[in-house]
């Protein structure tokens, strides 16, 4: 099994937490790995059903039970079970918790008062470049994603990944009645594939889909809430005469699962698909090393209504850093314009990197940087 970056961290607390992920990313097998005492796993439509008619029964449980670890696998099923564990919490429970959740809405609509401190909240990510390691291949994460299960066997996995929406619009849209319109969302659904990783205009999705806008934005908070998809804001400038785009931008959680919905993880992709989707991996990774490391930063785009762009902006507090990303071996200097767009709103010393798949550094004339994405990630942020 590939060592997860969270593992040690989970392993070693003995804080009780709620795991979230969407579904695939290896949730139960992570926490099945810690050697738990109890497995509660509610994805089984009996216990489902029984822990839904009685949820007073978990607490009975525990009570006669010996100290140990005890999961509680896709808590958001049975919602009720999370006043249980905060009741058991409050009465100083001798076991330590995880819940694994794919779905925040649904976890939102149990109403229970985690108190902060007592659950931490972690997140699992599909496997990424550092997780990886020297099974990593570029083109292969860009086509078929890096889901655990598909990843590590293509051969098999390639059939879930093909019917990864179906299973997500049955299990996770349909079955919590998340909207009752299911034909209008699954025709979004292929829409926002489509528009992943590029800035959004609701008004021409929703002419583009006969779907009304404000019920296009109300089915991207949907995809939010169930982990499907991540916001990229813009970047708004505390000050400046040049007009900022405000459009958000949304990427979906892992590029095989946005390419299956498209039908294209299978053939073998463009250059110009490849460059968008290298873009979207490359901050999906940021993201990922974020979270694994707890840090605090914030990601953000930035646009101008002139055209220039910079793919992501990192605030890591005492500076930004703006990266650009470039699908190809080489770099000019006519391809830093928009991070010297960039530099001139910024509010704080701004670092300039370009990620790209060439092999040598360059450094430009105003001070951008052109580094390989693999030292970027190796060296570069680690040590931010």
């Amino acid at each position: 099994m590939i060592d997860r970056m969270i593992h040690t961290r989970i392993a070693a607390g003995s804080k009780h937490l709620l795991l979230l992920g969407p579904r695939q990313v290896g949730k139960s097998t992570l926490v099945r790995s810690l050697d738990p005492s109890r497995v509660i796993n509610l994805m089984d439509e009996t216990l489902h059903l029984a822990y839904s008619k009685d949820p007073g029964r978990l607490r009975r449980e525990m009570l006669a039970s010996k100290p140990g670890l005890v999961v509680l696998d896709e808590i958001q099923r049975v919602p009720a079970l999370l006043n249980v564990v905060q009741a058991l919490l409050d009465e100083g429970a001798r076991h330590r918790f995880i819940l694994t959740g794919s779905s925040a809405r649904k976890l939102r609509r149990g109403h229970a008062n985690l108190l902060p401190g007592r659950i931490v909240l972690e997140y699992l990510d599909p496997l990424s470049f550092w997780e990886l390691g020297s099974q990593f291949d570029l083109e292969k994460v860009l086509r078929i994603g890096s889901l655990p299960g598909i990843y590590l066997d293509p051969t098999q996995g390639l059939d879930v990944l093909s019917t990864y929406g179906q299973v997500y619009l049955r299990e996770e849209i349909q079955a919590e009645a998340l909207t009752q319109n299911l034909g209008a969302y699954a025709r979004f659904l292929d829409l926002a594939a489509e528009a992943s990783g590029q800035w959004i205009n609701y008004s021409k999705l929703a002419s583009d889909s006969e779907i009304p806008k404000e019920t296009i934005r109300r089915f991207f908070s949907i995809l939010e809430d169930t982990l499907v998809v991540f916001r990229i804001p813009p970047f708004r400038p505390k000050a400046s005469k040049r007009r900022v785009s405000q459009r958000d931008r949304f990427l979906f959680f892992d590029l095989g699962v946005r390419n299956a919905l498209l039908g294209i993880h299978r053939g073998v992709l463009s250059p110009t698909e490849k460059g968008g989707l290298f873009e979207q991996w490359i901050i999906l990774q940021v993201m990922t090393f974020m979270r694994a490391h707890k840090k605090e930063w914030r990601l953000s785009s930035y646009r101008t209504d002139a055209g220039a762009e910079v793919d992501l902006i990192l605030d890591i507090g005492s500076s930004l850093w703006a990266i650009e990303c470039k699908w190809g071996k080489n770099v000019t200097e006519s391809e830093t314009g928009g991070l010297r767009s960039f530099e001139e709103v910024a509010h704080k010393p701004v670092k300039k990197f370009i990620l790209f798949t060439g092999e040598s550094p360059q450094r430009f004339s105003q001070g951008e940087t052109a580094v390989p994405y693999q030292r970027f990630f190796q060296t570069i942020l680690p040590s931010a």
